[in-house]
């Protein structure tokens, strides 16, 4: 799965592919930022930079065995969500795709595992479309627009 995503991911980096028009527009596209964000310098670059925060706060040589953890987070996180959202839970839409909710273990991954409302309303800022599906990130974002920190589209408010 994380190959498959990382090969997916690729192709639509270098414009081999395009995105499906439903999740085309409506957010930035910044060619430098995502060639610097895509290069192996700059990966490179932030390992040492994790490791430096290190060597320069860690209060016990233990606290270095968490950096693989550290490493390896982003990457890991991306599988669960694609693959327990798209394998266990439930749907709240016919997207006629796999995509599901994983409402019990959502909160641990701050509204990522709402995949089947996500790939219903890929542009909404809140991914919880029930009552009992809470997005903890929505209200922040809220918080975020209305200090003008970001500007969020007036359907994102509604709920």
């Amino acid at each position: 799965m994380m190959m498959y995503t990382a090969t997916s991911y690729k192709a639509y980096e270098s414009r081999v592919k395009e995105p499906d028009a439903q999740f085309g527009g409506h957010y930035p596209e910044w060619k430098l930022i995502d060639t610097i964000g895509s290069s192996l310098f700059t990966r490179i670059l932030f390992g040492i930079g994790y490791t430096a925060f290190y060597v320069v706060f860690a209060t016990h040589w233990w606290m270095f065995l968490l950096l693989p953890i550290h490493f390896l987070m982003g990457p890991i996180q991306g599988a669960i969500v694609n693959w327990c959202g798209h394998k266990y839970g439930y749907a709240n839409f016919d997207n006629n795709d796999k995509s599901k909710n994983t409402t019990p273990f959502d909160f641990l991954l701050l509204g990522e595992l709402f995949q089947n409302n996500h790939h219903k309303r890929p542009n909404n800022a809140n991914f919880g479309a029930r009552w009992f599906e809470v997005d903890p990130v929505y209200p922040i974002m809220k918080f975020m627009h209305w200090i003008r920190l970001i500007r969020l589209r007036p359907a994102s408010l509604k709920r």
